[in-house]
């Protein structure tokens, strides 16, 4: 901070950003807003609370008024004029989560090579993004219009799923939603470039999603997240957050309070990269007046990348990955297979104690990445196909007796979460991207998957099977 008066909470501090036309100006343009219209955004949130769930819609006609009161400010994934293409990666610290904002230089840096990575794929590809950078990490940023040839085989070419091939009078926000499965296999595409490309050279994993990692060399529990969940949940419920609005993760999630981090965390806002670099954003994302005069000379309108965007297409559909998902979707998650070789409802006798306790006490243990993660392994070694997989987890996420907060799945999608983990996992093992390296008991005691019973099961002879399955 630089002492001259324009601190957070002090007189021209937040409510002067929020207030300044040119910041008001940037937030329009990020919303989809000209002078001809009003936004394309479907809506504004806060968000960032202590529940999933805890998300509070604003109509979309009342963001000036939203600014009015300072906070964390999202918009809604979707859009009414294009499908937006999102690419979110992210330090995280399963044992320190604060480690984020206390130690921020230490966790950029740790990103470098991910992000070099990104921006040479994206290069390559013809894509040039929006780029952000948030609390955590980095968001990159653009969209393909809805009426465009590119989202149409979105929708119906690279969107595998049987339901949306058939549907030929879809309204356009059917055709978004189609396109945005379609895109979340082609996203899914790019994660396994970045993550194959930047391993080698990050000093802690990289992963797809924040899967849990077991203890490194330095004592922590870090990785690097190229988080694609969003492409497991329905469109119209996702949001991303808006450029030049406050960043209030660790104060609403609890975190700053509960471990007396007041005055460690200085309060800063989500900046685009435009004409400076991180070190330079590390900085001036405190102070009010340097946010003002980033706003009044930069460009935040999400920008049009449809031919990059095809020529992504194009080498997806090039690929093994498109060939794996290909067979993944051939497959029935309900087929008489599945339903002969499922164990009957929670008893799972035959299988290891960590995998049956993750399958037998699902909430909240296969909420996470790394008990679907720990399943989908199990399971592929043991014979089954991923879209059997699939089906068990979605009856585990629709079976009420598991006591699910009551708005969980009927704000999100059990087919859809199942369909898109599974598929992530499985993907990455049949593609040797995952070679299950840390599929085996002392890191699954690491990760906190272990119930610490009698257990004479090895998962190292898993892993042997695992690799053995894999053609």
């Amino acid at each position: 901070m630089n002492g001259d008066g324009n601190e957070w909470g002090e007189p021209g501090g937040l409510e002067a950003i929020y207030s300044d036309p040119a910041v008001r100006t940037r937030i329009f343009d990020y919303l989809g807003g000209d002078e001809a219209r009003k936004p394309t955004a479907f809506f504004l949130a806060r968000c960032d609370g202590r529940l999933p769930t805890e998300i509070e819609r604003i109509p979309i006609d009342s963001w000036e008024d939203a600014l009015e009161t300072p906070g964390d400010l999202a918009r809604s994934l979707a859009d009414r004029g294009s499908l937006i293409a999102h690419l979110d990666i992210e330090y995280v610290n399963f044992d320190s989560p604060e480690e984020a904002y206390v130690d921020p230089w230490r966790i950029f840096k740790l990103q470098e090579p991910v992000v070099t990575v990104i921006e040479e794929e994206l290069s390559h590809y013809g894509i040039r993004p929006l780029h952000l950078l948030t609390g955590q990490g980095h968001h990159f940023v653009w969209q393909v219009p809805l009426n465009s040839e590119g989202c149409q085989r979105l929708a119906r070419e690279i969107n595998l799923t049987a339901t949306c091939q058939s549907n030929t009078d879809a309204t356009p926000e059917e055709v978004a939603e189609q396109a945005f499965r379609g895109l979340g296999l082609l996203m899914e595409f790019l994660a396994h470039r970045i993550k194959l490309l930047s391993s080698p050279h990050s000093e802690i994993p990289v992963d797809l999603t924040a899967v849990e990692v077991g203890l490194l060399a330095s004592g922590r529990r870090e990785m690097i997240s190229i988080d694609v969940s969003e492409y497991g949940d329905p469109l119209q419920e996702r949001i991303i957050r808006i450029p030049f609005t406050h960043y209030e993760k660790p104060w609403l999630s609890g975190m700053v309070e509960r471990l007396s981090l007041e005055m460690s965390v200085p309060k800063f806002v989500t900046l685009p990269l435009h004409e400076i670099d991180v070190s330079q954003a590390l900085v001036l994302r405190q102070t009010s007046t340097d946010v003002i005069a980033l706003a009044r000379r930069s460009i935040v309108r999400i920008p049009n990348q449809e031919r990059g965007t095809s020529h992504l297409i194009e080498n997806y559909l090039a690929s093994p990955l498109r060939q794996f998902h290909q067979s993944y979707y051939r497959e029935s998650s309900s087929a008489p297979e599945r339903e002969e070789r499922a164990p009957a409802r929670n008893s799972f006798d035959t299988f290891p104690p960590c995998v049956a306790n993750v399958l037998t006490h699902p909430n909240d243990l296969l909420l996470k990445p790394a008990g679907i993660q720990l399943v989908t392994r199990y399971l592929i070694a043991t014979g089954w196909h991923p879209r059997q997989i699939a089906g068990l987890v979605q009856s585990k996420f629709e079976d009420p007796s598991h006591n699910w907060l009551p708005s969980y799945w009927r704000k999100y999608s059990p087919e859809m979460r199942s369909d898109f983990y599974v598929r992530l996992f499985s993907g990455q093992i049949m593609s040797r991207l995952d070679e299950g390296v840390d599929f085996n008991c002392v890191s699954t005691q690491e990760k906190h998957m272990c119930p610490q019973i009698h257990c004479e099961e090895n998962l190292s002879t898993y892993r042997k099977k695992l690799n053995s399955e894999i053609p």
